[in-house]
């Protein structure tokens, strides 16, 4: 009876996880329709759709939990040190080098242009330092929540919070290369969704291990990517204002980027002793950000 139960039951999750999937799918369709009926000016629905993608992909990657509850915690590694490779190569190709390039389009000189975009990048970290500051002097009371509820501890949600306000910098990066009608714009979008895909998968089983329903789980790591489509539309439309917004506003989601990498996700990647699985993540996934900015851009 034990065992018929418990096939009934992973039937009924593998059901649920199936029509999720299908559920994210068919409202992916919609929304892209509907977003081309609407009388938007085409970069900043461009921006849109691909902060849309982004989301979906962090979407995606939460729908596992609703089949598993637990991740081998090696995979999980790799998996943040894959999405590390990838953000360090959208850094690289899809913000530093564009922005060096807009800011030389306005008639700076090669110094200074290294000038404007080394102020954005440090000016991008110190600004997201600021958030993870204030996230991290959040009080553990206001974290934990009530005692009739599963009581997930602190770390947990601080680290769900901090990836989602690591949403901001990927969601200003989308923003600014398609408000700026940078080439790589879509491929960039396409690299950030796919390294969003873990994300939604590592928030979702980290609640899910720590007491919290699956379905629970599932939609807060799914809803953890909406950040970045309202940030895109946001950072779109401040870099339409004016052409030195677009080297600045580039330089800006490079530093946010470079601090969420190097301060959170290759530490914490590393954190369980799988520092050479963590390492061969993060070289094929800057390998393949890298080829499909340079190949697909």
């Amino acid at each position: 009876m034990g065992t018929e139960t418990l096939a009934i039951g992973s039937v009924r999750l593998f059901r649920y996880a199936l029509g999720s999937l299908l559920l994210l799918a068919g409202t992916a369709l919609l929304v892209a329709h509907g977003l081309a009926w609407l009388d938007v000016e085409p970069r900043i629905l461009r921006a849109l759709q691909g902060g849309a993608i982004c989301a979906l992909g962090t979407a995606l990657g939460a729908v596992p939990v609703l089949v598993i509850r637990r991740m081998p915690v090696a995979v999980s590694d790799t998996l943040l040190g894959f999405g590390a490779g990838v953000m360090l190569a959208a850094t690289a190709f899809s913000l530093v080098v564009p922005g060096i390039a807009a800011a030389e389009s306005l008639g700076l000189t090669s110094w200074g242009a290294s000038g404007l975009i080394s102020f954005g990048i440090m000016l991008g970290a110190f600004g997201l330092y600021l958030v993870d500051r204030r996230v991290s002097g959040a009080s553990p009371e206001m974290l934990v929540g009530t005692p009739d509820k599963p009581v997930i501890p602190p770390r947990i949600w601080l680290f769900v919070f901090a990836i989602i306000a690591h949403n901001i910098p990927e969601g200003m990066a989308v923003g600014v290369s398609a408000g700026g009608g940078m080439p790589d714009a879509d491929s960039l979008a396409m690299g950030i969704a796919l390294q969003d895909v873990p994300e939604g998968l590592v928030i979702a089983l980290v609640l899910a291990g720590a007491g919290m329903s699956r379905a629970k789980a599932f939609l807060i790591g799914a809803a953890s990517g909406l950040v970045e489509p309202v940030f895109a539309v946001l950072c779109a439309w401040l870099v339409s204002l004016a052409e030195v917004l677009l080297p600045l506003g580039l330089a800006l989601a490079a530093g946010a980027m470079l601090l969420v990498v190097t301060h959170e996700v290759i530490p914490e990647s590393r954190r369980n002793g799988h520092e050479k699985l963590a390492s061969l993540g993060l070289c094929i996934g800057f390998c393949l950000m890298m080829a499909m900015d340079t190949a697909l851009g």
